[in-house]
């Protein structure tokens, strides 16, 4: 008995003490991840949207300017920031700013930029001036980093133009171009919008439509293709995660297939852009991170590895403090 007492009495103080990680040597401190996410941490920065061009990856976020604890939207510009590895990343002066849409006058909210014909085009969705409700608009550049301005001189999409109840879901756009040459805008709240855009990227091309096949769509949609699929992947119940689905062409009909991130963190909103950079797929989002007052309106944007599975769909996406690594 008193054997066995002994023996039990070593196993239980040998569970009780913790292992060291193998690098940790005795009476040291195991290391601590890398603080790869949030990216940018001087400031707050939110809705990412990536574009791939001639070796450099250019981002564009907007930018939270809530006080610290108001709970509310307060954002005026863009920024920009561009990167040759996905970990060093240089910011440029703000290319953009609502009052370059002389008809808008407030909120520069979700946006995306786009290369077509060597003119970068951006497609912004802002409160319009005149007509109530959330518009998109249009600025563009001879550069990536701008300066841009607007392409029209009006609103592309005002809140007259499709049927909701709500004033905000015209916003969020994303546009592709495919390998014909035929531009698509996708957007949304609530709805999810579709059309295609003349080669002047300034104008739609036939009717507005809606995609029906999503569920739960909440706002957020973003396009883009691989190996033969179009994936329209959108932020998915609220709060929000990311959802996507899958289709053999840009204009449907669209697949659900589940989950690609869970709610990031302490922001009730998650919005993604997804890009090929250098032989690796990367998932770029928003969370509230950034102690002590980052959250809902005080945003942070991240970025983590995406796979695929050998039958194109999409691997659940991890979310990490440590990020990414250089890509070379």
């Amino acid at each position: 008995m008193t054997k066995t007492l002994s023996l039990l009495t070593g196993v239980l103080l040998a569970a009780s003490v913790p292992t060291l990680a193998p690098t940790a040597a005795l009476g040291q401190a195991a290391p601590e991840p890398a603080a790869g996410n949030p990216i940018i941490k001087d400031k707050y920065t939110a809705d990412p949207a990536a574009l791939v061009h001639k070796g450099t990856v250019y981002l564009y976020a907007g930018h939270d300017e809530a006080p610290a604890r108001q709970e509310r939207y307060v954002m005026n510009e863009w920024l920009c920031y561009s990167s040759q590895d996905m970990v060093t990343w240089k910011e440029h002066p703000s290319p953009l700013n609502v009052k370059a849409f002389a008809w808008a006058k407030a909120d520069a909210w979700a946006s995306q930029v786009i290369e077509r014909n060597g003119k970068f085009y951006w497609y912004a969705a802002v409160e319009h001036g005149s007509v109530p409700g959330k518009a998109i608009g249009v600025a563009v550049s001879d550069s990536p980093t701008g300066p841009f301005k607007d392409a029209r001189g009006s609103a592309l999409i005002t809140n007259n133009m499709t049927d909701s109840p709500i004033m905000w879901d015209d916003i969020d756009p994303t546009v592709f171009v495919d390998d014909k040459g035929q531009a698509y805008l996708y957007w949304g709240n609530t709805n999810c919008y579709w059309a295609k855009l003349k080669p002047n990227m300034t104008e739609l091309d036939g009717p507005i439509n809606k995609v029906t096949t999503l569920p739960k769509f909440t706002e957020a949609p973003w396009l883009h293709k691989r190996n033969g699929w179009y994936y329209l992947s959108y932020a998915y119940q609220f709060p929000e995660k990311i959802a996507y689905a899958m289709s053999r062409s840009p204009e449907g009909p669209w697949e659900f297939k589940g989950l690609l991130n869970e709610v990031a963190g302490n922001s009730n909103t998650n919005h993604q852009a997804i890009i090929d950079f250098k032989g690796q797929s990367y998932f770029i989002y928003h969370n509230g991170s950034i102690p002590t007052d980052g959250g809902s309106f005080r945003r942070s944007v991240c970025i983590d590895y995406l796979y695929y599975n050998k039958d194109g769909t999409m691997k659940r996406v991890q979310m990490t403090t440590e990020g990414v690594k250089p890509a070379k």
